[in-house]
């Protein structure tokens, strides 16, 4: 069993933080190939690094997040050299795929060759393969290239089920505590994109998209000359789907009980709480403007496009937690395409624990 518990000994936060300069690239990269962990910034989250091909690395990784040893990391590359050394096949369509949008918020699933680690595929005979474009990340990816391995097993730098971290600040009040001395954390500032990257099947005989994130199903499917309907994979339909992270009922989950609330219906709900349990702090997560005050909520404006929302997102979600929130009730979504990376992360975090 993976332990749970923080450590009982020692500061809050052991691992150092690092800002973005040569000297801390050489001295992260050297921490990854002395088999420690490496907190890094990408543009869509942080990522918890370790060697990839280093067995007691990943397990670490495991052992920081409690994360569950069946759920798959994503290896992360600086090139497509090391990209195609992890497959057993590169298919054109990775090809095209790849020369569109990495670097970028884009994770593709092959089949894996035989250099990929079981512990990092949780057994499967798959692998996901992402080349992040966060300047800081791939410094440190080429840096460690030269020294090392050059491939990265990084999940999301967070406690497993938790809020994904967009921020250094993130990683040190969350993970920070089960890093150890010999740990790093990057500091690149916030992430950019700020929602995880896409998913992308293409180790079966069609594309499946497995994770909506950063990257539209509608480029993915442009470029591949499909519809982005036959992209999507029914859940529960089809079991030789691989499993990847993030696709839990529960995930990406705050502290405070949060619940998706259309938006006619905002007083309603905030009465029924406050009913319920007097004296709990609400906070309404909402896009559309509220022209008279709801008894009872604080209300925190959101972005109204979904690039601006997904960027901030996860920041309202742990500052709701700072904030000692006890319920937060978020403006359902619209259903467009566009918000379809934003609707899942909500659906999930929204989802019952």
């Amino acid at each position: 069993m993976l332990e749970t518990a923080l450590p009982k000994k020692g500061p809050a936060v052991r691992a150092a933080l690092l800002t973005d300069t040569a000297e801390s690239i050489a001295e992260a990269a050297q921490a990854l190939n002395h088999g420690h962990l490496v907190a890094l910034p990408t543009e869509t989250v942080y990522g918890l690094g370790g060697d990839g091909f280093n067995p007691q690395a990943v397990m670490q990784i495991f052992k920081a997040k409690g994360r569950p040893s069946d759920h798959p990391v994503i290896l992360h590359v600086a090139d497509l050299d090391h990209a195609k050394s992890l497959s057993a096949s590169w298919p054109e369509s990775a090809d095209r795929l790849a020369n569109a949008f990495w670097p970028g918020p884009l994770t593709i699933i092959l089949k894996r060759s035989d250099r990929v680690l079981d512990l990092v595929t949780g057994g499967q005979d798959t692998v996901g393969i992402r080349m992040p474009s966060h300047p800081l990340a791939r410094a440190l990816l080429t840096k460690f290239s030269a020294c090392g391995s050059g491939v990265i097993a990084a999940p999301s730098a967070n406690r497993f089920g938790a809020v994904s971290p967009t921020q250094a600040a993130h990683v040190l009040s969350g993970i920070g505590p089960w890093l150890t001395e010999d740990d790093r954390i990057l500091d690149g500032g916030p992430c950019a994109v700020g929602v995880e990257s896409t998913i992308i099947d293409l180790s079966g005989p069609s594309p499946r998209l497995l994770r909506p994130g950063g990257l539209s199903a509608e480029k993915i499917a442009a470029v591949l000359g499909l519809s982005a309907s036959t992209l999507r994979v029914t859940s529960g339909s089809d079991t030789t789907v691989p499993r990847v992270s993030g696709s839990l009922q529960s995930h990406y989950a705050p502290r405070a009980i949060a619940q998706l609330v259309p938006p006619e219906e905002l007083a309603e709900a905030a009465k029924k709480i406050i009913e319920k349990q007097p004296g709990q702090r609400v906070i309404g997560l909402w896009r559309s403007a509220v022209l008279t005050p709801v008894a009872g909520v604080e209300i925190w404006p959101m972005p109204e496009d979904p690039e601006g929302y997904a960027r901030v997102l996860y920041c309202c979600l742990h500052d709701a937690d700072k904030a000692g929130a006890d319920v937060l009730l978020i403006e359902s979504p619209p259903s467009d395409a566009g918000w379809e990376a934003v609707a899942d992360r909500l659906m999930r975090a929204c989802a019952a624990r």
